[in-house]
C-alpha cells in the first residue's frame, strides 16, 4: 500500500519547521491516500515540501509524531535498531553503562518510547500507539543489543489513555526480580522497578545528588518528600549530622529505612511515615528549626488545567521550609513537571522568599541528568528544576 501523504495548513507556527515532532489535529490540512491508525505517513507543506515521516493516530489530539526529516528513509526494523543503537552509544560516550535512561522518547527522535536500563534489566514504555504496535521489533532489538535478563513494561502511565491505549505492567521477556539492589557511587539502593515511581527509580537526581554535598556537611537535615531515601542516603554520604525523611508512602519508608542500614547510616537516617505538607506547616508553628532542607515533591499536576494549583503548592511548602532553615541555612527545591518553566518556578521561590521575609541567593540551577537530554527544538523534554539557594 502507497504511503498516506498529509499536507499542513496553510498558516501553522514555524515550531513544525524548527524540528519539533509533533503535528496536531488542528494543524493538518488535505490528506492524500489511507492509512491505519499507527502506520507511518508522509508529511508536506501546503505547498508540497517534504517535512517528514511518522506515526499517525488519529484518536490523540497529537495526531502525527514524526521520526525522521529524511525522505528516503524507512521506517522499518533496521531504522529503530539503528536509533536505539545511537541512544545508547551517545550514553556510553557521557560515561553511563549502566543504571541510565538509554532512549528518553523525542530526544532521541524516538517519540513515545521510553527504555530505562538497570543492572541487567530494561524496563521500556510505549506511550503512544506508533510505539505500541512496534513493541515487538523494539524488544528484538533490545534483546539483541543489550542481552538483558528480564524486560518489564511500565506501561501503566496515564498519557496512553489519550492514545487509545490499555494501562498494563508485566514482563516481557525473560525474567524479573521484585526487587533490585543497585550501585551508584559507592551507595547501594533497593528498587522496585514494578511497583516503584516511575520506572523504579529517579535515574534523572542522578548528577543532582551528587550535587548537594557543597549543603550538607554536618548539617541537621529534613529530607521532606524523601521516597525511598536516596537524597538521604547521600546527605549522611556527604557529612550530614542528622537526616529526618519524611514520605506518605509506608512502603517508600520501609525501603528507605533498610536503605540506610544497606548503607550503614541508620544511625543517621531516620524515617517517618508523615504527609510532609502538615508537617511543614506544623513544626514552622512550633519553632523547629533544620541547617538544610530537601524538597523533592511529586509533580503537582499532570495537565494544564491545573497549573495555578500546583504552583500555589510549590509556594506552600517553600515558603513553609524558608520558615524551618536556620538563618543562613540551606533549602533544595525542585519541580518536576515540563508544563512549568524555570522561570515560572523562580518567581515562585521568590514570592515565597518574600511572604517569608527571607533573603535567598541562588547557589545552583541544574535539570534533569544528561542521559534524559535536552533537545531544544521540543521544550516538552526539559522538565526537571533543581535549585539550590542559601536563605537568610
Amino acid at each position: 500500500m502507497e504511503t498516506a501523504k498529509i499536507f499542513l495548513r496553510k498558516k501553522i507556527g514555524p515550531r513544525i519547521a524548527e524540528g519539533h515532532p509533533w503535528i496536531y489535529n488542528n494543524e493538518i490540512g488535505d490528506e492524500d491516500g489511507s492509512y491505519e491508525s499507527g502506520d507511518i505517513v508522509d508529511v508536506f507543506t501546503s505547498t508540497g515540501s517534504f517535512i517528514g515521516k511518522g506515526y499517525i493516530n488519529p484518536v490523540s489530539q497529537i495526531k502525527i509524531r514524526l521520526l525522521s526529516r529524511v525522505q528516503e528513509d524507512v521506517i522499518d526494523y533496521n531504522f529503530l535498531y539503528n536509533r536505539i543503537l545511537s541512544a545508547w552509544h551517545y550514553r556510553l560516550k557521557l560515561g553511563y553503562n549502566n543504571n541510565c535512561r538509554v532512549v528518553f522518547g523525542e530526544s532521541d527522535e524516538l517519540p513515545g518510547l521510553v527504555i530505562d536500563k538497570i543492572n541487567d534489566f530494561i524496563i521500556i514504555q510505549t506511550l503512544t500507539l506508533g510505539m505500541d504496535i512496534r513493541k515487538a521489533d523494539i524488544l528484538a532489538i533490545i534483546r539483541d543489543i543489550f542481552a538483558p535478563k528480564g524486560i518489564y513494561e511500565r506501561n501503566d502511565v496515564y498519557v496512553r489513555e489519550l492514545e487509545g491505549l490499555p494501562l498494563i505492567k508485566g514482563v516481557v521477556y525473560g525474567e524479573i526480580e521484585s526487587e533490585i539492589m543497585l550501585e551508584e557511587n559507592g551507595l547501594k539502593f533497593f528498587v522496585d522497578i514494578i511497583e516503584g515511581q516511575k520506572t523504579g527509580y529517579f535515574l534523572d537526581h542522578y548528577e543532582n545528588r551528587v550535587s548537594i554535598e557543597r549543603v550538607v556537611k554536618d548539617a541537621h537535615v529534613l529530607d521532606a518528600f524523601s521516597y525511598t531515601g536516596t537524597f538521604s542516603i547521600y546527605a549522611a554520604k556527604f557529612g550530614a549530622r542528622s537526616v529526618l525523611g519524611l514520605d506518605l508512602s509506608e512502603k517508600a519508608i520501609e525501603i528507605a529505612k533498610r536503605n540506610a542500614v544497606l548503607n550503614g547510616f541508620d544511625n543517621i537516617c531516620k524515617f517517618e511515615q508523615l504527609n510532609a505538607f502538615d508537617v511543614l506547616k506544623s513544626w514552622s508553628r512550633d519553632g523547629r528549626k533544620f541547617d538544610t532542607i530537601i524538597l523533592d515533591p511529586p509533580p503537582f499536576t499532570k495537565n494544564r488545567s491545573n497549573i495555578q494549583k500546583a504552583l500555589t503548592g510549590y509556594k506552600e511548602i517553600n515558603l513553609r521550609a524558608m520558615k524551618l532553615i536556620e538563618n543562613g541555612g540551606f533549602i533544595i527545591t525542585t519541580c518536576c513537571t515540563n508544563l512549568i518553566s524555570t522561570e515560572a518556578f523562580i518567581g515562585i521561590i521568590q514570592e515565597a522568599a518574600r511572604d517569608a521575609k527571607k533573603k535567598v541567593k541562588q547557589i545552583s540551577l541544574q535539570s534533569q541528568s544528561a542521559d534524559h537530554p535536552i533537545l531544544w527544538t521540543v521544550p516538552e523534554m526539559h522538565y526537571l528544576k533543581f535549585l539550590i539557594i542559601s536563605v537568610q
